[in-house]
């Protein structure tokens, strides 16, 4: 981009971590022009000056541009109190109307905790499905970057007895189109290598496993790989994930949350990003949550957040 991507960041969850790592780290990326949609309050009591957000405007040295949503309640550091819920809800909802309207390049998203949003009455599985909703997307794939590693789930939020039923050929394909799509679009790959996991162990060992395999998964990767698409599997996830087939990988595709991400948290927790595709929006956020334990403490580490910031300016530059 010839001019600095502007870019909307929501600080999730107040009486978490992610406020006052947005405060330690919102002046170190002169290359892009951010915006907090927050309380002023909240983040003038963590050392942050603010003025308010104007298309065109230029804010001052040492001022950090805001987009004012009033918390509910007061906040205190570890502990969720449900009134802030719809706070949290409304910082998204104008970050993603923005990206929309074409205000901002991109949004990058603090961590908030599902807990306490489903407590207050809201129905909220993850900002996934959340954002999906907000933009009309269809099917939102969840990707966790860290370093060369990308690993994209066919499945996000559900427990590990409905994951099975939810594998269908229309939604894996679905995804793989989405997932390859994007590679592509926001990642610059002309023509991306995937490899895809299997959903039972040993990916079926030939159907005394599970049939998934058989009935699903090849089926769908025979008729995309006739449509030219470099797809690998369906491979068992215990040696998918090791040195050999990761070599020649652009993604990995699991089945599965805790199938993919435990890997992808051991290789690069605490420094990876979460990138929604799928979206007609750019979208990133952090890899960890709330941290209440950690909150108000100094102790947490700003790795992830700088990570996404720093992804969403990269993939507003493709």
């Amino acid at each position: 981009m010839t001019t600095r991507p502007c870019i909307a960041i929501t600080p999730g969850e107040p009486a978490g971590i992610g406020p006052e790592l947005m405060a330690e780290i919102i002046d170190q990326f002169p290359m892009a022009r951010l915006v907090i949609i927050a309380d002023p309050a909240l983040m003038k009591s963590l050392g942050v000056v603010t003025q308010p957000y104007t298309t065109g405007a230029t804010p001052q040295p040492g001022v950090t541009e805001i987009i004012p949503v009033s918390l509910n309640a007061s906040v205190q550091s570890g502990m969720l109190n449900p009134a802030n819920a719809e706070y949290v809800l409304e910082t998204l909802r104008i970050a993603a109307r923005g990206c929309l309207a074409g205000e901002f390049n991109a949004m990058v998203t603090g961590p908030v905790h599902k807990g306490v949003i489903n407590e207050a009455g809201h129905v909220f599985s993850g900002h996934t499905e959340f954002l999906a909703e907000l933009t009309n997307a269809a099917r939102p794939v969840m990707m966790l970057v860290a370093d060369s590693l990308r690993v994209a789930l066919v499945t996000t939020h559900l427990p590990l007895r409905a994951v099975a039923d939810a594998i269908t050929a229309e939604r894996l394909e679905q995804v793989i189109r989405i997932l390859h799509g994007d590679l592509i679009k926001r990642f610059g790959l002309s023509n991306p290598n995937i490899l895809v996991a299997g959903l039972n162990p040993h990916a079926g060992e030939s159907g005394h496993m599970g049939v998934e395999e058989i009935q699903i998964i090849e089926p769908v990767l025979n008729r995309l790989r006739k449509a030219g698409m470099q797809l690998d599997g369906p491979l068992p996830a215990d040696t998918l994930f090791t040195p050999g087939p990761l070599a020649s990988a652009d993604a990995v595709l699991a089945m599965y949350h805790d199938q993919g991400l435990p890997v992808l948290k051991h290789a690069g927790f605490g420094h990876a990003v979460n990138i929604t595709l799928g979206l007609p929006i750019i979208r990133t956020s952090v890899d960890h949550g709330t941290a209440l334990d950690l909150a108000g403490s100094g102790r947490a580490s700003t790795a992830s957040l700088h990570a996404a910031i720093a992804q969403a300016i990269e993939l507003c530059a493709t």
